[in-house]
């Protein structure tokens, strides 16, 4: 799917959100994402979560109680992966038990130093942790008094390099603009303008990034995204633009 999104797109940024680390062969899964990545022109976010479902572990002989550890382990697989060598040298990423004389090269490489991870929710791990080691965290939705504990926690621990703060979000888009905005499982239910109100509150908050699922609404798809497309969306300008106009942005 990312592949066929990599060729029909120039711009869209494509991503996972997320993949269940513990529960892939993180080799493949470097593999697969530096394709997508090259495919795409640099264009591709790897989304990671470390997962929730007990019954599905044993499925894949991993143990439920470690997918901490593991998540760790093949982050440290998937960039060591990623990484130049010099001389064309071969690897052994670490804890797959690979000796010197099985050292490899993963291909392709991505078209940067690494693909760009953000990891969703806490996987099991420190915020510190993720902090270090992630491009960018991925959270659900909270109400705004609670948005800005969970942002200022992010900015405090990235403050010596600033990591943005992304949401996923479960929008049903009422016909009618001036409908407010009440809280549904995982987002809102909002006419336009109070979603455009609500956006900006987030942006100020210090989130970067807001994706949208439609599937809680009746409407059609693609009303929905014209609606957006006209009467949201201009409202938060890309950087580029924001920059050429001297206008405000919230990417």
């Amino acid at each position: 799917m990312h592949r066929a999104g990599a060729a029909v797109t120039e711009r869209a940024v494509l991503g996972t959100g997320a993949i269940v680390l513990p529960l892939r062969q993180p080799l493949l899964v470097a593999k697969a994402a530096a394709t997508v990545d090259v495919l795409s022109g640099g264009r591709f976010v790897l989304g990671l979560a470390s997962g929730d479902r007990p019954v599905e572990y044993p499925l894949f002989g991993e143990d439920f109680q470690a997918r901490g550890a593991t998540f760790r382990k093949n982050v440290a697989i998937l960039r060591t992966s990623w990484a130049d060598r010099p001389n064309g040298e071969g690897i052994s990423p670490p804890g797959i038990g690979l000796g010197v004389d099985r050292d490899l090269e993963v291909l392709p490489k991505p078209t940067g130093r690494s693909i760009p991870l953000v990891i969703a929710g806490h996987a099991q791990q420190s915020a510190e942790w993720i902090a270090k080691n992630a491009d960018a965290t991925l959270n659900y939705p909270r109400p705004l008094g609670a948005l800005r504990l969970k942002t200022r926690e992010w900015q405090q621990l990235t403050e010596g390099a600033p990591k943005p703060y992304l949401t996923p979000m479960q929008l049903d888009l009422t016909e009618d603009p001036a409908i407010p905005a009440t809280a549904i499982r995982l987002g809102l239910r909002s006419g336009s303008e109070a979603l455009v109100h609500h956006l900006r509150e987030m942006g100020r908050l210090g989130v970067s990034h807001v994706s949208f699922n439609l599937r809680p609404s009746d409407r059609p798809v693609e009303e929905v995204l014209q609606e957006l497309a006209e009467t949201v969306l201009p409202h938060f300008p890309c950087p580029h633009m924001a920059t050429a106009t001297g206008t405000d942005s919230v990417a």
